[in-house]
């Protein structure tokens, strides 16, 4: 018998590509939008299968009848305190009204379980809701996957080839930094979805270079000798994004301001993954960098 997948952010690009995972793998799929929602999005969800349910995402009881016969629920959505708080909170509900024995939230980035408060305000929503879910009844699991491999194609301080500089912050120019592609996030959420007994926390990175290893990468790929260049303490670097915050109270309602950007920066330096479960399901071959970096 076929497993029923409920997914919430399917017409997103990480959830997209985890509902084609599922499909792969024998799934039933099923994805909740809005009913407002842009339908040259939901429209390629149509055709690949996936059984697309709009409603009103504050429907409690429609949330709750589209749960029905779902043996976990993988939320992928994006955004600030409506979608990471709110509307997972109503998800949640909604799954153990509808006895869904499982759930995975949106917490694809960083381990921020290792973090404090205060370091990075997408991150503390998302540890907020976690407080909620950790005292509900249903099997939850969170994929770790550190930063988003395609960042390393935007010029990041961390790996800028347009400058030809590697900029880290901290002591440690050999601090491993974790990055996850989209591709190998999805495939792995998507066998974790069908897998009854995971644990609470994953951990994976598709690989994870150090500040070091970025100015040999250069060389590697692009012949440049790139400068390595400390940026100073992490304590001096998280003060620089306060008084930027300070300065943007209008970044509150945006879900990337520029000092939201930096902080997720800064949380690459301030945290990495202890052990990774990338061997938890040995057919997934995992992305390497050089398939990444684009010269």
């Amino acid at each position: 018998m076929k497993k029923k997948i409920l997914i919430a952010g399917a017409t997103g690009m990480l959830g997209g590509k985890i509902a084609d995972y599922l499909l792969q793998q024998g799934a039933e799929v099923i994805a909740i939008v809005r009913e407002s929602g842009d339908k040259e999005k939901i429209t390629p969800l149509k055709n690949s299968g996936v059984t697309v349910i709009p409603l009103q995402m504050d429907d409690r009881l429609a949330l709750q009848k589209a749960c029905e016969g779902v043996s976990c629920v993988i939320s992928a959505v994006a955004g600030l305190r409506e979608s990471i708080v709110d509307f997972q909170s109503r998800l949640v509900d909604a799954a153990i009204a509808a006895k869904v024995p499982r759930f995975i939230p949106s917490d694809f980035s960083t381990d921020f379980t290792q973090m404090d408060r205060g370091f990075n305000r997408n991150f503390d929503l998302r540890k907020e809701f976690k407080v909620y879910l950790d005292k509900q009844p249903i099997q939850s699991t969170s994929i770790f996957n550190g930063a988003f491999a395609y960042l390393l194609n935007y010029n990041l301080p961390l790996f800028n080839v347009k400058e030809e500089k590697v900029l880290f912050y901290g002591e440690k120019q050999d601090f491993s930094i974790d990055f996850t592609t989209v591709e190998d996030t999805a495939q792995y959420t998507a066998k974790v979805a069908l897998d009854d007994k995971t644990p609470r926390n994953l951990h994976i990175a598709s690989f994870s270079p150090s500040p070091k290893d970025f100015v040999a990468l250069g060389k590697q790929f692009f012949d440049k000798d790139f400068e390595l260049i400390n940026g100073g303490s992490l304590e001096d670097f998280a003060t620089v994004i306060q008084e930027k915050r300070n300065a943007n109270p209008q970044g509150e309602q945006e879900l990337y301001a520029d000092w939201q950007q930096m902080q997720y920066l800064h949380s690459m330096f301030l945290v990495h993954h202890l052990k990774l479960d990338n061997n938890r399901y040995p057919d997934l071959k995992w992305t390497s960098i050089a398939q990444v970096i684009k010269k």
